[in-house]
């Protein structure tokens, strides 16, 4: 008798299996945080929840028509991931989870666009140039334009929306330097000449490459924002230790960045007392950093365990808004730990390292340089966004304000975030079908 277990389905067959069961989570969970806050049944939760399921439907059969060998679980990780953000959301405010949810139907747009755009993926190769100018032209609108919200300046308003570019640059960032690495590597990984015994490559080469640690102080100086400084910098840096496996780049690249940023603090008071807020919450909880921090922990302490339930956490006060600032975006991960206990919130995370390994594998099981080093920058962006917002609401490392993907409110995150979906499915495709 045939072996009829969940690994040997066929691929897009064990996509729609997963996909499935997070719908059915997303149908529970709205229908809970529906009869926690109206003791009774209504059927908005349904509308929504089918309006959800079939975006991921329609969205699983283009994958199934267009890329039959793509890697079968990073659509259905998504799925799980918008949806527990979409239920905690909705738990929070009914409003902002009607705009989550046009959001999320706009990112699916996108990545449907992205995996019939790109289904070969070597094309971006050629637009390497062309991403990494397009990359440099958001950040300065985004510094030149950008209206500034709680200090930092962002975000662009375009017709009444708030955009974020920086989202969308990380992107262009990841290509420009998949492809310029690719190009370069082998000068890169063998230095031309020595500068006090230690091994340089000559400045043509390298320059593109300091000029982005350049533009990551800038960024933290112009735009007053520690996160997407460190983001930036961050994902220069693994790319350039995967394409030339030399560690002392990343220990020269870090070096330069911490004394470059010591400096540009000093200018910044901003990123200063968010520092301040971090490392002293409790010396004045008044503060917004600190008040932020303080009820985080107070948040997730209260979660227990088990947790309180969809709907059942101490979430709003009594005015009916939230106990957190910005709960629904910075600190989404406390409201999961609140009404999911330790076990939901670790679940959570457990997610995101599939999510990044099913990333990583995609870079080592592709064929070519530049699909090896995409996938890698584009899983290093999304692992290294969660462990500086996880860490950041825990108190191990400062506030940065960067969203957790797919999860929190907000539309340039959710789409941008489809977006690195897409491509890393448009590798994997390629990828299996040349091992076939």
């Amino acid at each position: 008798m045939p072996d009829r277990g969940f690994l040997r389905l066929p691929t897009r067959n064990r996509e729609l299996a997963l996909i499935a069961l997070a719908l059915l989570i997303a149908t529970a969970g709205f229908a809970a945080v529906q009869l926690a806050r109206a003791q009774e049944f209504a059927s908005s939760p349904l509308i929504a929840a089918a309006f959800f399921a079939g975006a991921y439907l329609i969205a699983h059969l283009v994958v199934r028509i267009t890329l039959p060998d793509a890697d079968p679980y990073l659509l259905p990780i998504t799925a799980v991931l918008t949806a527990l953000g979409l239920i905690e959301i909705y738990r929070i405010d009914a409003k902002l989870a009607r705009d989550q949810g046009l959001w999320i139907v706009l990112g699916l747009v996108l990545f449907v666009g992205v995996i019939v755009a790109f289904r070969d993926i070597r094309r971006l190769e050629t637009l390497r140039y062309t991403c990494g100018a397009v990359a440099v032209v958001l950040l300065l609108a985004t510094i030149v334009l950008g209206s500034e919200v709680n200090g930092a300046r962002l975000w662009i308003r375009v017709a009444g929306l708030q955009i974020q570019p920086g989202e969308f640059a990380k992107i262009l960032l990841v290509i420009f330097l998949a492809g310029y690495l690719r190009e370069r590597r082998e000068v890169l990984a063998a230095p031309a000449r020595k500068v006090l015994g230690i091994g340089v490559p000559a400045l043509r080469h390298s320059l593109p490459l300091l000029i982005i640690a350049g533009a990551s102080l800038v960024l933290l100086v112009a735009m007053n924002d520690l996160g997407s400084s460190l983001l930036f910098y961050v994902i220069a840096l693994a790319m350039l230790y995967i394409a030339t496996g030399r560690l002392l780049f990343v220990g020269l690249g870090a070096g330069l960045f911490a004394l470059g940023a010591t400096a540009a603090l000093q200018i910044t008071p901003r990123v200063q007392t968010r520092i301040d807020g971090w490392l002293h919450p409790w010396a004045d909880e008044q503060a917004q950093c600190c008040y932020q921090i303080t009820q985080s922990i107070y948040t997730i302490a209260d979660g227990g365990v088990l947790g309180a339930g969809f709907g059942r956490g101490v979430i709003l006060n009594s005015g009916g808004g939230t106990i957190i600032p910005y709960a629904q975006t910075d600190f989404i991960y406390s409201v999961i730990a609140n009404e999911m206990g330790l076990v939901g919130a670790t679940a959570v995370i457990l997610l995101y390292l599939l999510l990044a390994w099913r990333g990583f594998r995609i870079a080592t099981t592709a064929d070519d340089g530049f699909s090896k080093l995409l996938a890698a920058g584009l899983a290093t962006a999304v692992a290294f966004q969660v462990f500086v917002i996880v860490g950041g609401v825990i108190r191990l490392l400062p506030l940065t304000g960067l969203t957790l993907p797919f999860v929190s409110y907000g539309g340039s995150s959710v789409t941008a975030n489809f977006a690195i979906a897409g491509l890393l499915l448009c590798i994997s495709q390629r990828a299996n079908r040349e091992r076939v």
